[in-house]
């Protein structure tokens, strides 16, 4: 980090300001340069001319100062904020350069943030989340990572293994004495209650479909109106609508906001037996992402009996998930509702004789989605985890916690092991341990100048 570095932190496109953000241990000096006269006191905006090296003016611009420690990086930073024409930036990036300032890589001013103390990994993570956000659930989420929600979920869980090793690391220095049973049951009840808890927050995908989207997805048998619902859904002519069945052979992705959340919908494949492979294959990933899915909605044609391919559809249909019969006019079918019944889901009438009524077929379908989706994301406490990295990370400490309550009787230091194994994993989470690899596939995904 000996290296000052510079970006546009406002993106590359025309605007009426554009802000360029310098970092590093020479930020002031080159900043004064570029000024050519003394700059602002540190958090007080001034007004400068900007000269290049060889006294051509460059434009007038607001300079603000954040003196070392006290800012984003942790280092001496300069903001400089200009007129956003495309050439004057580009004068202002190329006098930067030649006066010793080089061009940041994406994500190296948090990337720098982190490595001086001023962020968590975990904090870093909702930055990236904040930058990305397209839905009211994804911004809400991200600030509460970013201010530090999730560090101090992992923390307490840190403070009890790290009491729980002070307690065993006291017995060895005590070998001749036996811990008394009542605090080795004590010991072994908290280590179980915590890997219970790191085990059901690393099942919790929530957290990941806020920031990736509540996948639902359309199945049913052939010519049951799935991509038809599909488009009508998007409101645009995303899937191809034959009467030929079998039209839909790959899974088709579109996004809706429901709710204030990313809804991610999946047009699939009709599940049939079928003789041609490339429809075969169509209909294998149909099942995979229906299976994987955070809810299916299985479409039935109300106006003739379930086929054989209907009522295999059934067999993906889970408690929750939403039953939607089509051409309610002509009639639910009995045997529908008796299915229906046995799953524990809600059967939803759809009829689209006319457009006004597929207007209301649609709205009425999406309020039922939404609520759904408000009920599965929306409910009980916060989410602890984000990302699959936080799930992968959890479930693995919760392992070590299990072996470790399974290990009293045995040598005390095993315990301890896995008890220090453990702690490693959560602080792991938060990057206070070694993490290069982690931080390179961070830190690359960040936009210049973040």
């Amino acid at each position: 980090m000996s290296e000052t570095i510079h970006a546009v932190t406002t993106g590359a496109a025309r605007a009426a300001v554009a802000v360029i953000r310098l970092s590093g241990p020479e930020a002031r000096r080159i900043a004064q340069s570029l000024c050519q006269k003394p700059l602002p006191e540190p958090r007080r905006a001034g007004l400068r001319r900007l000269v290049d090296r060889d006294g051509a003016l460059l434009d007038e611009a607001l300079v603000l100062v954040f003196a070392a420690p006290h800012s984003f990086t942790g280092e001496d930073v300069v903001e400089f904020h200009l007129h956003g024409g495309r050439a004057v930036v580009q004068g202002a990036l190329d006098a930067l350069g030649r006066l010793g300032s080089r061009p940041a890589t994406p994500g190296a001013f948090s990337r720098r943030a982190f490595e001086n103390g001023r962020l968590s990994l975990l904090q870093a993570e909702g930055i990236a989340d904040l930058v990305d956000a397209d839905t009211e659930a994804q911004r809400r989420q991200a600030l509460r990572q970013m201010s530090g929600g999730l560090d101090k979920v992992f923390l307490s869980w840190r403070g009890i293994l790290v009491h729980a090793l002070s307690r065993l690391e006291a017995s060895i220095d005590f070998a001749d004495e036996d811990l008394p049973e009542t605090v080795t049951a004590e010991l072994r009840q908290t280590l179980v209650s915590l890997a219970d808890e790191f085990a059901e927050a690393a099942q919790d995908r929530r957290g990941e479909a806020v920031r990736d989207g509540f996948e639902v997805a359309l199945i049913g048998a052939p010519n049951a109106g799935k991509s038809t619902l599909f488009n009508a859904l998007l409101q645009r002519d995303a899937a191809i609508v034959t009467a030929e069945p079998g039209t839909t052979r790959d899974v088709l992705q579109g996004e809706l906001t429901l709710a204030g959340y990313r809804v991610v919908l999946l047009d699939t494949a009709g599940l049939r037996e079928t003789g041609d492979v490339i429809e075969r294959e169509g209909v294998s990933r149909a099942r995979q992402r229906a299976e994987g899915a955070d809810l299916r909605l299985l479409l039935v044609d109300g106006s003739c009996a379930l086929s054989q391919s209907a009522v295999e559809a059934f067999d993906l249909v889970r408690a929750g998930d939403l039953v939607v019969v089509t051409k309610c006019d002509l009639g639910i079918l009995s045997s529908v509702a008796n299915r229906v019944a046995d799953l524990g889901t809600d059967v939803v009438p759809v009829s689209a004789a006319t457009s006004s009524g597929c207007d209301l077929a649609r709205n009425a379908l999406l309020a039922r989605l939404a609520e759904r989706v408000e009920q599965v994301l929306g409910g009980g406490e916060l989410p602890a985890v984000t990302r699959q990295r936080h799930r992968d990370i959890l479930g693995r400490a919760s392992d070590l916690l299990t072996r470790a309550a399974n290990g009293f009787g045995g040598p005390v230091e095993f315990v301890i092991e896995d008890l220090r194994l453990a702690t490693r994993c959560l602080d792991g989470l938060t990057g206070r341990i070694d993490v290069e690899d982690v931080l390179d596939e961070l830190f690359s995904s960040f936009c210049i100048g973040k």
